[in-house]
């Protein structure tokens, strides 16, 4: 599942039952805080962490894999840096 930001605010909308703390709810009207779009900017982000946590998770052990080639081969690129911090001494 990923989010696009671009129709996040487009997507069609579904009515949700939810219980709030009545003192905290009481202030975010007295706020006039508009409840739907300050639940779903907090719901985007917790969604998208948790997608980040998930993707981190089953990739961890290719990002492993990879970081340790780094260290023993080095990067492709390295002769090339190595040669032009040469150029600049």
């Amino acid at each position: 599942m990923r989010i696009r930001e671009e129709n996040a605010g487009y997507a069609a909308k579904r009515a949700a039952n939810l219980s709030v703390n009545a003192e905290l709810l009481d202030q975010a009207k007295a706020l006039e805080i508009n409840l739907s779009a300050t639940l779903e900017k907090a719901l985007e982000a917790e969604v998208r962490a948790r997608l980040r946590e998930r993707w981190l998770e089953e990739n961890r052990e290719a990002i492993a894999a990879y970081n340790e080639r780094i260290k023993r081969d080095g990067l492709a690129g390295d002769h090339v840096r190595a040669f032009k911090a040469s150029l600049k001494e």
